[in-house]
């Protein structure tokens, strides 16, 4: 009996049965991943995917923020008291191109109305804010943890009091030294007070601890607004926009963060985005690890 012979199979066949197999492969891998959590996260656990451009405007105005503060004659009481050294002073800007006509006139004049503050001025008003907080008299800085033994009771030691490169002689002597801006017990307990809620991106430490020259300008500003008559929500929304020019990075990815949860910037709570677990460096790195940015700005120095 002859056996039956078996033509071999097309070169067509066998392209239709590698790509059959090639497709389902393929189903099964997706099938793998779809049930896998960790190769697919779920919508709540995706990475945000962040446009700033559009919170610019809103986070911090193009146009600057005018604040609920006067400065009067504080720049020429900074300088009488030689907490800023006009010299040295004038040497740092003309290194920066020199001091603008706003600037002179925080400086030297007396009657300048009310602060304002723009991505422009907000370093130099970083500065003036810096010397105010280190120098005005004030609890905070003569018993709180700038002077605590856990630190070495050394105030002299920190960025916001070794780092003023700008007095006349040495930053501590004029550290709370000068009566700038008395408080009453009533202002005194609300500076306190919001000064324990306000933290700064560049480090974990509240405006209670100002060890830095953020920390230090922050006291300054709300020792200004306590002693013009401003409440504690003032505050907040205050040191908020202050906040926002001079860590222009940190809030806009914030503001993202809550635009990502249908909530506007201006319908956050100031005391709440202020707190250690967004505003502090720690509670920041949580708040970005959840945000790819698209843009990011400039992001505060902790120098003059």
């Amino acid at each position: 009996m002859e056996t039956p012979k078996f033509e071999p199979l097309k070169s067509w066949a066998l392209a239709v049965l590698l790509l059959a197999g090639i497709l389902l492969l393929a189903q099964l891998l997706t099938s793998a991943m779809n049930s896998n959590p960790l190769l697919n996260p779920r919508k709540d656990q995706q990475v945000i995917e962040v446009n700033t451009e559009n919170l610019d405007q809103s986070v911090r105005p193009v146009n600057g923020v005018t604040l609920p503060v006067r400065w009067s004659d504080l720049g020429r009481k900074l300088i009488e008291s030689g907490v800023i050294d006009k010299t040295k002073l004038a040497i740092l800007y003309d290194q920066r191109g020199g001091l603008n006509e706003e600037s002179r006139r925080l400086l030297y004049e007396t009657d300048n109305g009310r602060l304002e503050i723009n991505e422009k001025n907000a370093s130099f008003l970083l500065n003036l804010l810096w010397a105010l907080g280190l120098a005005n008299q004030n609890p905070i800085l003569e018993e709180g943890p700038m002077v605590s033994p856990v630190y070495g009771s050394d105030a002299g030691q920190f960025a916001s009091t070794g780092g003023w490169p700008l007095s006349k002689g040495k930053a501590m002597d004029h550290y709370s030294r000068h009566s700038l801006l008395p408080l009453n017990s009533e202002q005194q307990k609300l500076v306190e007070k919001a000064a324990k809620n306000i933290y700064r991106p560049c480090c974990g430490n509240s405006t209670h601890f100002p060890d830095c020259n953020h920390g230090m300008a922050m006291l300054g500003l709300l020792e200004l607004g306590a002693s013009q008559g401003l409440n504690e929500d003032e505050l907040y929304q205050m040191a908020l926009q202050v906040n926002s020019y001079w860590f222009p990075d940190t809030y806009l990815i914030i503001a993202s963060y809550f635009h990502q949860k249908g909530i506007a910037w201006n319908e956050v709570n100031p005391k709440e985005v202020l707190g250690s677990a967004y505003s502090s460096a720690q509670g920041y790195r949580q708040i970005l690890s959840a945000v790819e940015p698209e843009k990011i700005g400039g992001s505060g120095s902790c120098g003059v």
